[in-house]
C-alpha cells in the first residue's frame, strides 16, 4: 500500500505555469512509477505523465510534451509536475498515481496505475 498526497494546484491565466507536487509514503515498492493524469467534468480520465523511479525514465503524453515536465527527488519520494505555458483545456483535477510497475522494468498506461491521490484542481482561465 502506497499513500499519495498532491498539493500545488491553483487558478492561473493562460500562459501562466504552475508545479504539482506528490509525496508518496507507505510501501514504496509500490510506487516504482509513478505519474500524473487528468480528468476534466464530462470528459475520460487522461494521462499526462509518468517515470520509473528506478531509472528515471519518463513518458509524457503528446496533448502537453514540450510544456509539462515530470521530475523526481527519490530522497523526500517525490515527483513533480511542472506545467507551463498552460491553456485553458489544461483545466482539470490532477491526480497523482503509483503502480508497482511491470515484469522487467516498465509502467503500464498510468490511467491504469493501482494507486492515487485525492486530487488537486488546476484552473486556467483565458
Amino acid at each position: 500500500q502506497v499513500q499519495l498526497v498532491e498539493s500545488g494546484g491553483g487558478s492561473v491565466q493562460a500562459g501562466g505555469s504552475l508545479r504539482l507536487s506528490c509525496v508518496a509514503f507507505g510501501y514504496m515498492y509500490s510506487a516504482n512509477c509513478m505519474g500524473w493524469f487528468r480528468q476534466a467534468p464530462g470528459k475520460e480520465r487522461e494521462g499526462v505523465a509518468s517515470i520509473y523511479t528506478g531509472t528515471g525514465s519518463t513518458y509524457t503524453a503528446d496533448s502537453v510534451k514540450g510544456r509539462f515536465t515530470i521530475s523526481q527527488d527519490n530522497a523526500k519520494n517525490t515527483v513533480y509536475l511542472q506545467m507551463n505555458t498552460l491553456k485553458p483545456e489544461d483545466t482539470a483535477m490532477y491526480y497523482c498515481a503509483a503502480d508497482p510497475g511491470l515484469y522487467g522494468g516498465s509502467c503500464p498506461e498510468v490511467t491504469e496505475f493501482d494507486y492515487w491521490g485525492q486530487g488537486t484542481q488546476v484552473t486556467v482561465s483565458s
